[in-house]
């Protein structure tokens, strides 16, 4: 694999990050930590990929352009996010989940 790290001192790590990532979305109460979480979820994901395919196919890159793909998607869905959070605050000037319960439409 990579010299001096196994597979599976990766893998723990990213099963630690994916669940920081579970717990922060789980407990945060403002939109922008909560995007936050999930990005941290999605990059979790994208190292779990690359390293996987490391592994079984060395020689191929399948789990490269999956993660390229996942990263692109990533990136759509934070704009989209982050336009859908400012427009929030511009309304209703707060960007707390519970202010967004009494938003009137």
């Amino acid at each position: 694999m990579i010299a001096g790290i196994s597979i599976y001192e990766i893998l723990t790590l990213t099963s630690i990050l994916f669940f920081i990532g579970i717990y922060g979305f789980i407990t945060r109460k403002n939109l922008i930590s909560m995007l936050i979480s999930i990005e941290l979820i999605l990059n979790a994901s994208v190292v779990n990929f690359v390293v996987i395919n490391k592994y079984l196919y060395p020689d191929m890159l399948q789990g490269v352009f999956f993660s390229i793909f996942i990263i692109a998607v990533a990136a759509a869905e934070t704009a989209l996010a982050i336009s859908i959070i400012i427009n929030l605050y511009r309304q209703i000037s707060s960007v707390e989940v519970k202010d967004t319960e009494i938003m009137k439409y």
